[in-house]
């Protein structure tokens, strides 16, 4: 699956385990795993950037900036507008590649014959929750992060969607799916965008491969009686498309009726005209 409805933000080229990116008027270069290919520096861009992402041998990085630029900036994706600032981790506060998602979710919402609510897990700075919002739904946004979830109200503030029914939690994701189970709350989409490894806000240890099928399987729970859809991101190495779909044909679909797909997803770029593959989604789809 391709994210191909950027204008504002841009993969302009691939090389030597970096790529060069347009956010805005912004020009970045930020390393990639997935760039092994050592094609020719060719565009202009590689020598005017603002600022590049250096990885240190001992771990992390730093910015090298070559200009001035602001605290943060916005691109937008159609309605959608998102507070931009590199961070100490290379990120920015956005993933593009997942306007797919928001799409999908979007579309998903919007032929909804009821009104939808939906639980964003590992929310981040809330694109996906925005994307719900706009087209609708009442969207509850979790994450550890209190610096993310507040960026993520920056983000519904700048998108003209801060008096919509979004419910912002700072908090360990496990925990609050136990205690909406006890509380009774239900929803009919489910997002998850959990990382390779984290920490909660007391310091609670997160290992994909060790918690992933728990939590699916936790969090099926907290789906009304006839869900929506469930989606399921991952960036984590070797956690292909077709285990994620295994893991939620294992958990929701044994609970739900429903299909199950799985594929990449990526972003184009410009000068190749090629795509690079940016991560994973599964999603489960109810048969209504």
């Amino acid at each position: 699956m391709r994210a191909a409805g950027w204008d504002s933000y841009e993969i302009i080229d691939t090389s030597g385990g970096e790529k060069l990116e347009r956010w805005g008027d912004v020009l970045l270069i930020r390393p990639d795993p997935q760039v092994i290919w050592d094609t020719p520096r060719e565009n202009m861009g590689w020598r005017k950037a603002h600022a590049r992402y250096v990885r240190s041998s001992e771990g992390g990085g730093r910015w090298d900036y070559y200009e001035k630029l602001p605290e943060y900036w916005t691109v937008n994706y159609r309605e959608l507008q998102f507070k931009i600032s590199p961070t100490g981790f290379k990120h920015t506060g956005l993933f593009p590649e997942q306007a797919v998602n928001w799409d999908f979710l979007q579309k998903r919402i919007r032929g909804a014959t009821k009104p939808v609510a939906v639980l964003n897990l590992f929310a981040y700075t809330g694109g996906a929750t925005m994307a719900c919002a706009s087209a609708g739904a009442s969207v509850c946004h979790v994450d550890a992060s209190k610096g993310m979830v507040n960026w993520a109200k920056e983000n519904a503030g700048l998108s003209g969607l801060a008096d919509k029914p979004i419910r912002y939690i700072v908090d360990d994701c496990k925990k609050f799916v136990e205690r909406e189970i006890r509380r009774g709350n239900r929803y009919d989409i489910i997002i998850m965008d959990p990382p390779s490894y984290g920490r909660g806000p007391s310091g609670e240890l997160w290992k994909l491969e060790e918690a992933i099928y728990g939590l699916l399987a936790l969090s099926a729970q907290v789906l009304t009686e006839r869900p929506n859809c469930f989606l399921l991101n991952s960036y984590t190495t070797g956690l292909s498309p077709s285990v994620m779909a295994y893991l939620l044909a294992a958990t929701v679909g044994r609970r739900f009726h429903g299909k199950v797909a799985a594929d990449e997803i990526g972003l184009p770029v410009s000068e190749s005209g090629l795509y690079l593959p940016c991560g994973s989604t599964a999603m489960w789809i109810s048969n209504e």
